[in-house]
């Protein structure tokens, strides 16, 4: 708690107080209450108590300790890509991907102003990057700082007329600043992709059959020989399997082998998709799913 600007810490002990009463009904999320991922596991899972930690690592070890039923976690946005490293996070921790969640942006920016005063806005680097030409068009610095409402935190604990915030609207409200421009993301269409981490999953057949198509996300690692890729994409291909999402990333700064994260849709039992998995096990060195779980929105 002791990472959190002084003026989140009371909301902060008062949500941690009420969760740690009723873990089954915890939601763990990154960062102060009122950012993006706190909004995102209200709606999400409105009868749930959210849990705020300081990073991604604390809401995942939330959940393997059992402070919390689950976690819900920042993947990509449709402005600024990547947001948290889950092929990073996710294969060591134990826990799997249950959901999805989609969750429109909107960024502000508030402080005790007035707004020409205003010289730095303090945000996430996300935040930050989807706001940059209107930030650049205003003269204003971007600052990092961990999480979008820990910054509106921290600019009411710092009271400087010339230090902003880009946080969600309703973060003003709870520390105490002025709104001093709303919507101000550089696209309209900013959106997050938010997953859903468990400590176990149930199989698909057992879970409401009630609408809705099934995504299954997984990464690999290729073998090292000519055309590797291609040949194990081959069997999407031929099946019909539709993949949604393909991401290299490179592990322990090494550059001598290139793993995949990657979104699929369907799950384990559709003949197509496991033939599909089948012929990617055999040209790769290894292959692991991280989870089985409804579509929140269509994909195709």
């Amino acid at each position: 708690m002791e990472n959190f600007a002084a003026p989140a810490r009371p909301i902060v002990a008062q949500m941690t107080q009420a969760a740690m009463a009723e873990p089954a009904r915890a939601v763990a999320f990154q960062g102060a209450p009122g950012a993006n991922s706190h909004v995102a596991a209200t709606e999400a899972f409105p009868d749930g108590l959210p849990l705020p930690c300081f990073d991604f690592a604390d809401a995942i070890d939330a959940v393997k300790d059992g402070r919390a039923d689950c976690a819900i976690i920042p993947i990509e946005n449709s402005l600024h890509g990547r947001v948290a490293d889950i092929h990073f996070l996710l294969p060591e921790s134990g826990l799997v991907i249950t959901g999805e969640h989609f969750l429109p942006i909107r960024h502000a920016l508030m402080g005790i102003g007035p707004r020409d005063a205003i010289r730095q806005a303090m945000s996430h680097p996300q935040a930050l990057g989807q706001c940059r030409h209107w930030l650049k068009a205003h003269g204003i610095e971007p600052v990092s700082y961990p999480d979008t409402a820990g910054a509106a935190a921290k600019v009411a604990e710092l009271a400087d007329p010339t230090i902003s915030a880009l946080a969600p609207p309703a973060a003003a409200a709870l520390y105490g600043l002025d709104l001093l421009a709303t919507d101000i993301a550089d696209a309209d269409h900013n959106t997050t992709r938010f997953v859903t981490l468990a400590r176990g999953g149930k199989p698909p057949a057992a879970q409401d059959p009630a609408g809705g198509d099934w995504m299954t996300t997984l990464i690999f690692e290729v073998r090292n020989v000519p055309a590797a890729l291609y040949k194990a994409m081959g069997g999407f291909a031929t099946n019909g399997v539709n993949m949604t999402k393909l991401e290299s990333y490179q592990r322990n700064g090494s550059f001598a082998a290139t793993e995949f994260y990657a979104d699929v849709v369907g799950k384990p039992g559709d003949a197509n998709l496991d033939h599909a998995l089948e012929e990617l096990g055999f040209h790769s060195k290894w292959l692991r799913v991280l989870g089985t779980y409804r579509q929140a929105r269509t994909r195709g």
